[in-house]
C-alpha cells in the first residue's frame, strides 16, 4: 500500500471518473491505495489523451474529490 497525499490523483475528482467503485471510495477515506492500481484520468482537458494514472500521480488540474 502507498499513502496518497493531497494534490495527488487518488484524491482528485477525476481519478477513475468513468470507473467509480468501492476501491476509489476507500482511497478517499483512508488515503491508502494498492501500489499496482492504475485507472483512467477523466479531467476534461486531458480526457482525449486517455491517460492512465496511479493514485500517487499528479498534475496541475487537481480538483479535490468531495
Amino acid at each position: 500500500m502507498v499513502t496518497v497525499n493531497e494534490g495527488q490523483c487518488g484524491l482528485c475528482t477525476h481519478f477513475g471518473e468513468h470507473n467509480k467503485g468501492p476501491q476509489l471510495v476507500e482511497i478517499l477515506s483512508t488515503h491508502q491505495a494498492a501500489e499496482t492500481l492504475v485507472t483512467d484520468c477523466g479531467h476534461p482537458k486531458l480526457e482525449g489523451l486517455h491517460l492512465r494514472v496511479t493514485p500517487v500521480s499528479g498534475c496541475d488540474g487537481f480538483e479535490k474529490a468531495a
